[in-house]
């Protein structure tokens, strides 16, 4: 089955769309990686899911706007993939949406929201859509995330010793053998603010800015001393607790977006040196979560693999941990997660579950997602199916 993976992270600047031939072979899931394509969001989107982001506050019709137009983007996202890499023959599309909130309280999830109007997608394409995968699992008691863990899980099985999955996004999560899956913290969420705070631009590319700074250590520790860090897993976090006023509120905000006035232990910091700050806080509370569970081996993915700056310094807070991206195993990094919800579609759809309680701390694992029917209803696909135990790629 021809199967579009649709994925946008904690940075809302695309949409990214993967496509794979996905079949079961007894009790293996093989993939085959069709290729990638990407959707921009265009400004006026991306501005205003900025400006609707906690912790700004926002109104129903402007969520309501937003679930069209960002729908509608990745309708044009599941057309072209379907064009491009499918020859138009793909089968369904799988949409993890564009998550605006993830509620949580005293360590527990409530709730979770991902807009993008599936009926979009299925209208623009023809094809059945699978969307909406989070909350099922919080309804069964779980953290909603990260959901790639069984992907994860599947994939590294039979790997020697104890390999981690490393994605790094807005967010960064691992996923470890025995089921441990968590996010650790930001990866790029406060890099990102802070650039756009400091230069106006949405990243800092090849982390240019992060190699010019200093990691200046008292605003390291005081940042560092976040209470998330130190809850036990499962556990989920999103740029409700780390965006751009969490980072003033430990800077002190600026007079002047060049230099940073801060509280005395802190000092005066140029931007370089705050993004280079928290480029180690990322690459620091990574590498902690990695030894938590004694891996042997981190194999990263996501955005954050772009930057070699932050890749540098996760190699140095990991002495003698080998750090692969997943390229080197046939997955390509920047397409990971959208491959990741292919999946989790393919799986929905057969009626299977997608989900392993120890990652997400569920009562039970769960078939996730709601499903919109294509121009021509729902495909015929046989019941009753095995539950794969690993994931093939080739």
């Amino acid at each position: 089955m021809r199967v579009i993976g649709l994925m946008s992270g904690t940075s809302y600047d695309a949409i990214d769309a993967a496509a794979a031939d996905l079949r079961l072979d007894g009790d293996s899931l093989v993939l085959r990686p069709l290729g990638m394509a990407g959707e921009l969001y265009d400004a006026e989107v991306r501005e205003a899911l900025a400006a609707a982001l906690p912790p700004a506050a926002t109104t129903l019709a402007e969520v309501c706007r937003l679930d069209t137009l960002v729908g509608q983007t990745f309708a044009a996202a599941a057309l072209r993939a379907d064009r491009e890499l499918c020859d138009g023959r793909a089968e369904l599309v799988a949409s993890h949406g564009q998550t605006v909130y993830h509620w949580t309280d005293g360590g527990r999830v409530r709730g979770t929201l991902q807009i993008g109007q599936p009926a979009w997608i299925a209208e623009a394409t023809g094809l059945p859509v699978v969307a909406d995968f989070r909350p099922r699992d919080i309804a069964a008691g779980g953290q909603g995330a990260p959901l790639v863990s069984l992907f994860d899980l599947l994939w590294l099985r039979g790997r020697p010793g104890t390999p981690v999955a490393l994605n790094l996004g807005g967010i960064a999560n691992l996923t470890a053998p025995d089921g441990t899956a968590f996010d650790t913290g930001p990866a790029s969420a406060l890099i990102d603010a802070a650039v756009h705070h400091f230069t106006g631009r949405a990243y800092d590319t090849d982390g240019a800015l992060a190699a010019r700074g200093t990691v200046h250590e008292p605003l390291l520790r005081r940042l560092l001393d976040e209470p998330y860090y130190a809850l036990p897993a499962p556990k989920t976090t999103g740029k409700e607790l780390f965006h751009r006023d969490y980072l003033l509120a430990a800077l002190a905000t600026p007079a002047d977006p060049a230099v940073l006035a801060a509280p005395a232990d802190i000092g005066t910091l140029a931007h370089q040196d705050v993004i280079a700050t928290l480029t180690r806080l990322t690459a620091r509370t990574v590498a902690d979560a990695v030894r938590s569970v004694r891996a042997t081996e981190v194999i990263a993915s996501g955005g954050g693999t772009r930057n070699p700056v932050l890749m540098a310094m996760l190699a140095e807070e990991l002495p003698g941990v080998p750090l692969h991206t997943s390229d080197a195993l046939g997955l390509p990094a920047a397409a990971k997660e959208a491959y990741a919800f292919a999946v989790l579609g393919f799986l929905t759809l057969h009626g299977l579950v997608g989900t392993d309680p120890r990652s997400t701390g569920a009562r039970h694992p769960s078939v996730l997602g709601s499903v919109t029917p294509g121009r021509n209803g729902l495909p015929r696909v046989p019941r009753g199916l095995k539950q794969p135990v690993r994931l093939v790629i080739g």
